[in-house]
């Protein structure tokens, strides 16, 4: 359990800065979405561009069985090197958005 805790923490402390970044257009809200119960965080615009609704997540990280999915990535930073920087093993890091077969050809742990 406490390496799960570490992981919560190591979770919030990357996600943070994405938080606090507002679009440069639109009326757009980040919302921080950080449900620590059932380990599920994520990053949220939702809004309105011109005439256009928006409602896009950032990046959704989950942890599940003491390993960190990163389920989504939508930013040009490499989030999984991030997390391996700030000390998680990559046999510890999922790429969830790779199909459980091209897993295998990864860095990281298959599941």
């Amino acid at each position: 359990m406490e390496k799960v805790t570490r992981y919560r923490q190591i979770v919030q402390q990357i996600l943070q800065p994405y938080g606090e970044q507002k679009p440069a257009y639109g009326n757009i809200e980040v919302d921080k979405i950080f449900d620590k119960e059932h380990d599920h965080y994520q990053i949220v615009h939702v809004g309105w561009q011109g005439q256009e609704w928006v409602h896009s997540c950032i990046i959704h990280i989950d942890i599940k069985n003491e390993k960190i999915w990163l389920q989504w990535n939508g930013t040009e930073d490499d989030i999984a090197a991030n997390l391996v920087v700030a000390g998680v093993p990559k046999e510890d890091i999922v790429l969830g958005f790779q199909s459980p077969f091209m897993r295998q050809f990864t860095e990281y742990a298959v599941s």
